[in-house]
């Protein structure tokens, strides 16, 4: 069976990672995070096992009657679809337990603060999407964080550097 081009291993066997927000956790510094199952349609979940999902514009928020939905995130229609394709850009409503949504509720109120997804992925055969409570980060923090790494990286090549010298 052929990899997708959007697919990703992950190390448990059971996760199929389909798309991650990478801009996410530069964009915003992540506070919490939950794990959601997803209502989905039937050529929803056909173009994520193809491995096709984009999560850049992707928040969650809460409607007047308590429950959390997923808005902005584009799964493609489903190549092989017929007038009962979905739309790619709709509202999905979010799986979570009663305690977690009050949490998260409680969490939000907090001027700053908003839900982004992190990650779309298949566990046991299930649609899961990882959720985290996210406070926006200002330029300067943007780039202190990637001289950080930066810095973490160089460190980490010196060392390599220097056993594979002293061997």
């Amino acid at each position: 069976m052929a990899k997708s081009k959007g697919a990703k291993k992950s190390k448990d066997p059971n996760n199929h990672v389909v798309a991650t927000n990478r801009r996410a956790r530069h964009d915003f510094s992540i506070l919490d995070s939950y794990e959601a199952g997803l209502v989905l349609t039937g050529t929803e979940v056909k173009s994520l096992r193809e491995g096709q999902a984009s999560l850049v514009d992707g928040f969650a928020a809460f409607s007047h009657d308590g429950e959390l939905w997923l808005e902005q995130v584009h799964i493609p229609e489903y190549l092989n679809g017929t007038w009962t394709n979905h739309a790619a850009r709709r509202k999905r409503k979010l799986l979570l337990h009663h305690k977690e949504l009050i949490k998260i509720t409680r969490q939000i109120e907090d001027p700053g603060l908003t839900v982004v997804p992190l990650q779309l992925y298949f566990k046991d055969g299930l649609a899961k999407v990882e959720i985290g409570i996210a406070k926006g980060k200002r330029e300067f923090d943007k780039r202190h964080a990637l001289r950080e790494k930066q810095d973490a990286r160089e460190a980490q090549r010196a060392m390599r550097y220097r056993n594979l010298r002293g061997s």
